[in-house]
């Protein structure tokens, strides 16, 4: 149920090729509840069965964490639950050293493209330690299509973008604030780019304003490999309310089973 580490190498690691290639193949939406900051947060969200758990390593953000608490909560997750860093503007040599010390499997990266450096092309992946999800606005997609069949939602999908990248995430946040915003995006103004994602085998997350109660149709409208929230199932930002972080998991999993 997990993504796969880029520390393993498929042709290594058969067992681990096989739950991976299973996971994908079994019509099951990857779920991911962000912005944790707490143990007994990122405990219930692992007993409502999501498939990851995210810490936003970023001071603007509420629910920002520091690398010492992160790891004191991943150290008592269970390995087959996805531990995701939030990084906002990092070069590769900050996500990688956050990475390592708070024991983290995959690093969502959130660009500013006024800083080359944090932009995740090759060089940067090719350093990375573990698997990428690239996160971008929602106002991305609806950019023209490249004349390129190898360049989506302006990347080159080079060897080492499908080697690193587990999936290309798409939020409804802004420069100022890059996620967490609590609104959704147009979900049909995305189908013709989501839908080249599809044919160029580009996995993609939705995320933006999620709720239990809209999820589904998120679901239906795009057909997404993954969906992430925050907000949509919070008390108060930073505190998820445990009922909606269980709505929301349940609701996604009832979907799957009805198209599975």
């Amino acid at each position: 149920m997990r993504i796969p580490s880029c520390g393993y190498r498929f042709g290594n690691e058969p067992v681990r090729e096989f739950f991976y290639l299973l996971r994908t193949t079994l019509f099951m939406t990857w779920v991911k509840i962000c912005g944790m900051t707490n143990l007994e947060d990122a405990l219930t969200a692992v007993d409502a069965g999501a498939d990851a758990v995210g810490f936003v390593f970023y001071e603007k953000s509420p629910r920002n964490i520091s690398v010492e608490a992160a790891r004191e909560i991943v150290k008592k997750l269970p390995e087959s639950v996805e531990k995701v860093g939030v990084f906002v503007g990092e070069t590769s040599e900050a996500v990688c050293e956050i990475s390592e010390k708070a024991e983290l499997t995959v690093a969502q990266i959130y660009p500013d493209f006024r800083n080359p450096f944090s932009i995740p092309n090759d060089r940067f992946l090719e350093k990375a330690l573990t698997r990428v999800i690239v996160a971008l606005p929602a106002s991305q997609l609806e950019c023209e299509e490249s004349d390129d069949p190898d360049v989506i939602v302006g990347f080159r999908v080079s060897n080492a973008f499908r080697d690193r990248v587990a999936a290309v995430l798409f939020d409804s946040g802004t420069s100022g604030r890059p996620g967490g915003t609590g609104k959704m995006f147009d979900w049909r103004s995305a189908v013709p780019m989501t839908a080249l994602m599809g044919r160029a085998g580009v996995r993609f997350i939705v995320a933006g304003g999620l709720t239990p109660g809209s999820v589904v149709d998120a679901m239906t409208e795009l057909a997404p490999w993954g969906v992430d929230v925050a907000s949509g199932v919070e008390a108060t930002p930073g505190k998820k309310d445990p009922d909606k972080v269980r709505a929301f998991v349940k609701a996604v999993r009832d979907a799957d089973r009805k198209t599975s």
